[in-house]
């Protein structure tokens, strides 16, 4: 750099305000000087080149349209529900306290590693939010064996009825005295470790998770396969499976996960790898969206077994697993204190004010006991709140009353056990029917036959409950309600039932129809050997007792001959084909299915174990993400 000439120095320090006649040296001066001055055009030159390079970056931006800000994630109201959408949960009192949607405030997703990592936050979010739950869990199963006309049949049954815990602290609380051990020992596994890896098999319900406590990238590979959609669902579809070295018992299968909050809404697949001696069993794990923002667990299915040439097969079966009463704690009363205003000043002088007859006391003496083992049962997650399907009961009921000329002094009412084993009874004039007896009658004549037996038991006095209008009686936990509650009639008092009810049907519009009555029958009679779980009865009496049929079986010889393969006959259906229940309120409504043409005997599969596979829909919502939003993150996935 050239040095400045005395007369060039003096200039520049006069512009920069320096007196030269205030240096002491001018050697001093000079450099100091030299210094500010070369500081002060360094930051002018950096100044005018970065306002330059801001201009050059500002043009062509002016001439691009803005990109959009990123979207955040959807978040689910609570909207009216879709009368067309088959598993939309109806809004009710229980369902608007569920808890509040903790759907993440971060950016939709663009990438596929975003929408993995989005889901694993999901999935420990359901965790913590069912944390408080204890919902009833039902496991019914059915050992299989190789028929050369059906394919596999029931050889053998068992079931399950329990309280499920779902808090880090997991427990088991059952609900039936006697326990089939061996099934406990060999399948379920122990409610009270139901989360965490063991070295055995660890039941159905262990697939309400994917891994309760390591579901994350450290232990798991995740692999986007496709789109799909599950009902009215669009999903995407990931394989998921453990690192090497991750452990034993982990998740090995797929998952579907909805694109709006990216909850896993299924998973099928099993745990691996299985300890020595000791295996893990298949599983399709399903979940309704029936709190915002969450993907409840609801059905488990299991089927294991091979029954091609060769299979030597150690353990073959089928098995439904169904959850529900996640909001028992819950009560539709808990308001009524608000609702209800007395006034002081309301006085009855009509003169039915009265005290009540030794008769009338006695009626409402019945009916205080009626509604305490009603109400009790509700509480416990085992009785249905009333519905639209206690509407369709009562339809055949009153079909049989008016046609019959019966006029009783109290109405009666009809409501739905929401267990599996065939049963029914009555309280008072309280008609109960079991959600798996629902599900295997053929026709409305068949149900009219198995309501005929209760409401005989109605018409000739047979009451079992008045010792229930102490209140004290009711006073017992959830899980022993079997063992404070029963109305099982003496043999006698079945007899005339029976009678009764034979004569009913006989002045009912179902007159003409008894033939479907004895097939049902009949068919039963084929597989009650095989399957004496599902007819053992916690609560009533049995249709079938040691392998026979007891109930009207003056109607099972009529009707023509069981035959399996004439396909227009259909004497009973699997289960699970017409009643659905809403997990978390327990509301039980009629299934809406399209007619399937069946084609071969193995189609029918009466009171058999099937497969879930319900219509999704969204909780109270039916607008999903536009499909560029799901697009974009595929085509960004494959490179497109």
């Amino acid at each position: 750099m050239r040095r400045w000439t005395r007369e060039e120095f003096c200039f520049a320090a006069l512009n920069l305000g320096v007196g030269v006649a205030a240096l002491k040296s001018y050697e001093t001066w000079h450099r100091n000087l030299e210094i500010r001055v070369m500081r002060t055009w360094n930051w002018m030159f950096t100044t005018c080149l970065l306002a330059s390079l801001s201009a050059a970056a500002q043009r062509p931006a002016d001439s691009q349209p803005s990109s959009p800000a990123a979207t955040p994630a959807a978040i689910q109201t609570a909207q009216p529900a879709s009368s067309g959408q088959a598993s939309q949960p109806a809004t009710s009192p229980q369902t608007e306290q569920a808890p509040a949607s903790a759907v993440s405030a971060l950016p939709q997703p663009t990438t596929m590693d975003q929408v993995v990592d989005r889901f694993i936050e999901r999935e420990h979010g359901l965790v913590k939010t069912l944390a408080n739950r204890t919902p009833v869990v039902e496991t019914y199963l059915q050992d299989l064996v190789a028929d050369a006309q059906l394919g596999s049949v029931p050889s053998g049954d068992h079931y399950f009825l329990g309280r499920m815990d779902m808090g880090e602290s997991v427990d088991r609380k059952d609900y039936l005295k006697q326990q089939d051990k061996g099934m406990r020992t060999r399948l379920m596994g122990g409610f009270q470790k139901l989360f965490k890896v063991q070295y055995q098999p660890m039941g159905f319900s262990w697939m309400v998770y994917a891994d309760r406590a390591d579901f994350d990238r450290e232990h798991y590979e995740f692999h986007y396969i496709h789109r799909e959609f599950l009902g009215d669902v669009r999903c995407l579809v990931f394989d998921v499976t453990p690192k090497k070295n991750s452990g034993r018992g982990r998740f090995l299968g797929r998952v579907w996960v909805e694109d709006q909050d990216f909850n896993i809404v299924r998973l099928n697949g099993t745990y691996a790898p299985a300890p020595r001696n000791s295996y893990f069993f298949h599983m399709d794990s399903w979940r309704l969206n029936l709190i915002p923002g969450y993907w409840v667990p609801s059905y488990i299915y299991s089927e294991e077994g091979d029954f091609s040439a060769g299979a030597k097969n150690k353990i073959a079966f089928k098995a439904q697993t169904r959850i529900w009463g996640y909001d028992l704690k819950k009560s539709d009363k808990d308001d009524e204190l608000t609702q209800i205003r007395v006034e002081d000043s309301v006085k009855d002088d009509s003169p039915a004010a009265q005290d009540a007859s030794p008769l009338q006391a006695e009626r409402e003496w019945q009916q205080q006991a009626e509604d305490n083992v009603v109400e009790r049962l509700t509480r416990a997650g085992l009785l249905a709140p009333a519905g639209d399907l206690d509407k369709i009961l009562m339809t055949v009921v009153n079909n049989l009353l008016v046609t019959n000329n019966i006029d009783l002094p109290r109405p009666v009412r009809t409501r739905v056990l929401l267990t599996a084993p065939l049963e029914t009874f009555s309280v008072g004039n309280t008609i109960v029917i079991s959600r798996g007896l629902v599900d295997v009658l053929p026709d409305e004549a068949s149900l009219a036959a198995v309501l005929s037996h209760e409401l005989a038991h109605i018409v000739l006095g047979h009451n079992l409950g008045s010792k229930f209008a102490f209140n004290d009686r009711m006073l017992f936990s959830d899980e022993s309600t079997y063992q404070n509650l029963g109305f099982k009639h003496i043999p006698e008092e079945e007899a005339a039932a029976d009678k009764k009810a034979v004569d009913l049907l006989k002045s009912s519009p179902y007159a003409q129809k008894l033939d479907t009555v004895g097939l049902f029958l009949k068919a039963l009679q084929t597989r009650a050997p095989q399957l004496s779980a599902l007819l053992t009865p916690h609560l009533g009496n049995t249709l079938a007792e040691n392998g026979s049929v007891t109930r009207l079986s003056s109607l099972a010889s009529g009707g023509p001959a069981l035959d399996m393969n004439k396909l227009d006959q259909i004497a009973a259906l699997p289960l699970g084909g017409r009643v659905k229940v809403n997990p978390w309120n327990d509301k039980a409504e009629m299934v809406k299915t399209a007619p399937v043409t069946i084609t071969s005997a193995r189609d029918k599969m009466p009171f058999e174990v099937t497969p879930f596979y319900p219509r999704l829909a969204r909780f109270g919502a039916s607008n999903f993400p536009s499909a560029g939003a799901t697009n974009a993150i595929v085509n960004s996935n494959l490179g497109n």
